[in-house]
């Protein structure tokens, strides 16, 4: 799902008394999980804070057809061999064991999960698990496949599709990816609208210097399209020069918005929101803010992750994995990997924003954001 790089770097004085004054903001605007119970759940997929996750994130592949900028280097991508990753038979049992123990929501990811030569076969297989509590299957994609395969997979029992853009200028667009295709993405996006996609959700990085320009223009899309704009605020991720002077916050891209749109409006937030929502009123498509920088979501976060090579993840930016595909293969049973789950996510932090600004994490492409 994750470019470019502009501007010189701040010193790194500079850097680091931003970065001080950007965490004290976060302190100040979000919330943290109340106090960590002292007694262990039974629920596997509830964590010390009594943060109950039901949603989980799976990647299907590290390749990828693109390589933006703030997700992978131009060459010499290090991939893990085939070997290595989950058949979709190890795929479908991590599923089918999550639904049982109270996941109700699956996306798909990657990498690019659309090159994935058996994508039908997993999304088919996540679809029978609808008769036993899932509700959603979603996947994350680049666009550059999706007019080809966007109606088999509504078909198969896709329900909600992510597209990630982030820019509505050609030239922009062959800059940041290193590859060429916008028109294909945007061809994409329209047909799956044609295809039975009630809307496709259009995942924007905003990037100061590269992008910002561009916000208001993506929220025209609204107006007449069944397209939820999502502005994710740039994150720092191993190799994609992130620094404080890229980084565009929350409140400013809306002060720029309401310069032309006045009246949008602040929508109610759902459960276990990570986007707030936006609208301008009589549009059809609404527009969203991913702020995992300056109002980060932890106190509600629902989400789990599985690498493509089975190590699962209890947060996006920490650092700490234990491999499920190790566990299957050795011939755990589902109440082993119920308690690998389970002691996972009583380790899980209670939020990340305190080490997000000075921590390496992983390349974007090996982990299913």
């Amino acid at each position: 799902t994750c470019k470019f790089s502009i501007a010189m770097s701040l010193s790194k004085t500079m850097a680091c008394n931003i970065s001080r004054r950007m965490y004290s903001a976060v302190q100040s605007t979000t919330q943290v999980p109340q106090q960590a119970a002292t007694e262990k759940t039974a629920d596997p997929l509830t964590d010390r804070f009594k943060r109950r996750h039901t949603y989980l994130r799976i990647s299907l592949a590290e390749k990828c057809n693109l390589r933006c900028q703030y997700c992978m280097p131009a060459e010499g991508v290090s991939l893990t061999p085939s070997k290595s990753l989950l058949t979709s038979t190890e795929i479908s049992r991590l599923a089918r064991a999550f639904v049982s123990w109270g996941v109700r929501k699956v996306r798909l990811t990657g990498g690019e999960p659309l090159l994935r030569a058996d994508l039908l076969d997993i999304v088919a297989g996540l679809n029978e698990l609808r008769s036993q509590g899932l509700q959603s299957i979603g996947i994350t994609t680049n666009g550059i496949l999706l007019q080809r395969q966007a109606r088999a997979l509504r078909q198969a029992g896709l329900d909600a599709l992510n597209v990630s853009c982030d820019t509505l200028v050609p030239g922009k667009f062959e800059l940041v990816t290193r590859r060429r295709g916008w028109d294909r993405v945007w061809s994409g996006v329209r047909h799956a609208l044609d295809s039975g996609f009630p809307i496709v959700k259009i995942n924007c990085v905003a990037m100061r210097g590269f992008n910002d320009d561009e916000l208001v223009d993506f929220v025209r899309l609204t107006l007449d399209h069944a397209y939820d704009v999502r502005f994710i605020e740039y994150m720092p991720f191993d190799g994609n020069r992130w620094s404080t002077r890229k980084m565009l916050p929350y409140a400013e891209m809306l002060d720029r918005i309401r310069v032309e749109f006045p009246n949008i409006e602040r929508l109610p937030d759902e459960p276990n929101h990570v986007s707030k929502a936006w609208k301008v009123p009589g549009a059809r498509g609404r527009v969203g803010f991913i702020s995992s920088m300056t109002q980060h979501f932890c106190a509600v976060c629902n989400r789990v992750r599985v690498t493509a090579d089975g190590n699962f993840k209890v947060c996006l930016h920490g650092g700490s994995e234990v491999s499920l595909r190790d566990a299957i293969r050795s011939g755990a049973t589902d109440d082993e990997l119920k308690q690998i789950v389970s002691d996972s996510l009583q380790r899980k932090k209670a939020q990340h924003a305190e080490k997000l600004l000075s921590q390496t994490n992983p390349t974007l492409h090996q982990i299913p954001t």
